[in-house]
């Protein structure tokens, strides 16, 4: 079986890259940048992934030079790009302008890698350094307005650099800039999904050898395909699911999910409600960080409480993980990564049991878009693989914690970012509190900005990528569309009673986008609740998505008669002051807001 290499500086982008490769029917494998040469050799072409380092930091991850020299086709992708030039002789600088999100190519030649095109695309960047001069014997082939030099290539060496990303949804043609690699690699394309599917199933077979499975089920898709997956391996007797009420579910949530299962034969299924367990350990708690590693601990002592419960010998059973490989990117769990947020199923104690064999994780290689397709290669119904994801700390991480102390925020910043509404006929805010983004494959955590004012979605999208791109202290804009915000916050916690509030305003909007037929046409829909002060009142923020992996997503446009629709019924309960749209793309802002 013919194979392409992906070297992985960090971040998110090797498995991303490997994971567009199998989906062109070629088996990807992923090495570290420092391989020796001699497991370099055996492959049709090679690639450099992007990631969060500069090439001329001290600390820029090693890898072996000797790569260049085997003849092999290459493809630098960011930092990928940057590293072929800098280690070729060509120069990399620090930009003036960060450059995150959506830019148009312009196509000056032609090239193999760009063969079937038709006049330029749009692509998605990340970055702050570029590429100033290159290397002897490359040539640029398309440049943004950012970035003269947006895709060089040496004809005679088939090496290639991009410093867009071709693999995420939102690069037009991006796709075909990987095939058109493919064919440059003169690559078969002879591995499929269902063959994976059955590999994977030996493999737990041998995994599991002479131990049964306990699962956490949250009736997410992960978790519902990682126990049709056991299920199919193992059978019914040899696997336990729980499902754990952690009082930050949805409404209705652990009922339905309970529901759903059982319909389709998962009889294996327990349920446990220990919200009052989950909502004490996380009393008082503001961090976004704590609150992720308080939870994920929380659902190891519940499962071990339930296992001892029901009698069973914790020495005779792995934990069963529906992990992604997100998961384990964004918690910085790879060599070159950042930590951009800790998932619940990357927490210390769950880490400490991964090394000492206890933890069976059927699914952590792959993407959300993997996993439903084995979804759908185990037969599950489309109701349960195509559900919105859900996180496993649920609404805890929507609802934005505050111990009442304002992050102050200078005029300097303030006039900036109104610099930039203005041009676009719009007035701007900033809120005196943070939430989470990533930027260079870091993790920041910054100031949202508002906007207010009629706009189009394409204006209002141009106003967000200017204000995140050029002002630092800001990761993530969103746009006012009922009520009205003032510049304070409130203290707030964790407490039943925000979770009921944060539920009503959640299910006001799955019954609308029922109601106007999205659903479907969104990948997911995080509701959050803010800690403004509106007249004594929260805030809530509507995150509509569009992605297929989670590891980049654009913002959703969606018709405006649905947004003033929703926003008017949540504003109609009488218990949120204001209600906003976020209009940034990820990155800069990551999905959920902690």
């Amino acid at each position: 079986m013919e194979k392409i290499i992906v070297l992985d500086f960090g971040g998110q982008y090797a498995h991303l890259i490997a994971n567009k490769i199998r989906r062109l029917n070629v088996f990807s494998e992923i090495l570290e940048p420092n391989t020796e040469t001699e497991k370099l050799k055996d492959t049709k072409g090679i690639i450099f992934s992007g990631g969060p380092a500069s090439v001329y930091e001290n600390d820029a991850p090693a890898f072996n030079q000797e790569v260049f020299s085997l003849g092999i086709p290459i493809l630098g992708i960011c930092y990928g790009h940057q590293l072929t030039v800098h280690a070729l002789g060509g120069v990399v600088e620090k930009g003036k302008t960060q450059e995150y999100g959506i830019a148009k190519l312009r196509v000056k030649k032609a090239s193999q890698l760009l063969e079937g095109f038709e006049g330029n695309g749009q692509v998605w960047m990340s970055h702050a350094d570029i590429v100033k001069e290159l290397p002897e014997g490359f040539e640029t082939i398309a440049s943004t307005s950012h970035c003269e030099n947006a895709l060089i290539e040496n004809k005679e060496k088939k090496i290639f650099g991009l410093q867009f990303h071709p693999e995420v949804v939102h690069t037009t043609n991006g796709m075909k800039i990987l095939d058109n690699f493919l064919k440059i690699c003169d690559c078969r394309k002879d591995w499929t999904m269902k063959n994976y599917v059955a590999e994977k199933i030996a493999e737990i077979k041998q995994s599991a050898a002479g131990k049964n499975v306990f699962l956490l089920a949250s009736g997410g898709v992960d978790s519902t395909v990682c126990l049709a997956l056991l299920n199919n391996a193992l059978g019914n007797d040899r696997v336990r699911a729980l499902h754990i009420d952690n009082g930050f579910m949805r409404k209705n949530e652990s009922a339905l999910v309970m529901k759903a299962l059982k319909k389709q034969g998962f009889e294996n299924l327990q349920i446990l409600d220990a919200s009052e367990y989950f909502l004490e350990k996380t009393s008082g708690v503001t961090s976004p960080e704590e609150k992720r590693k308080i939870i994920g601990n929380a659902f190891i002592e519940a499962q071990k409480q339930a296992l001892e419960k029901m009698g069973l010998d914790s020495g005779d059973w792995l934990l069963g993980q529906g992990t992604i490989y997100p998961d384990t990117i964004e918690t910085g769990r790879t060599k070159n990564s950042a930590v951009i947020k800790t998932h619940h199923n990357r927490v210390e104690i769950i880490q400490k049991m991964i090394e000492e064999g206890k933890v069976i994780e059927p699914l952590n290689l792959l993407y959300k878009d993997e996993v439903r397709e084995i979804g759908e290669e185990l037969g599950l119904p489309k109701e349960l693989v195509w559900r919105h994801p859900f996180p496993g700390p649920g609404l805890a991480v929507r609802a934005l914690c505050t111990e009442g102390i304002e992050e102050k925020v200078s005029e300097s910043v303030k006039a900036k970012v109104q610099a930039i509404a203005g041009n676009f006929g719009l007035e701007s805010t900033v809120l005196p509190l943070k939430s989470v983004g990533v930027q260079g494959d870091h993790r920041t955590y910054k100031h949202p900005a508002v906007l207010n004012g009629i706009a189009e979605w394409e204006e209002l999208e141009q106003a967000s990528t200017r204000i995140t791109n050029e002002v630092q202290e800001i990761n993530r804009v969103v746009w006012l569309v009922a009520g009205e915000i003032e510049e304070k916050t409130q203290p707030a916690t964790l407490t039943k009673e925000r979770m009921d509030d944060l539920r009503e305003a959640d299910a006001i909007v799955e019954e609308k986008l029922l109601e106007f037929e999205l659903y479907d046409k969104v990948w997911q829909f995080p509701v959050v609740l803010v800690p403004l002060d509106v007249q004594g009142k929260e805030a809530i923020i509507l995150r509509p998505v569009l992605s297929t992996e989670a590891m980049t997503a654009r913002f959703a446009d969606l018709p405006l008669e649905f947004v003033k629709s929703t926003a008017q019924k949540i504003m109609q309960t009488g218990k949120f002051g204001a209600v906003l749209y976020d209009i940034t793309h990820k990155p800069p802002g990551t999905i959920e807001w902690e």
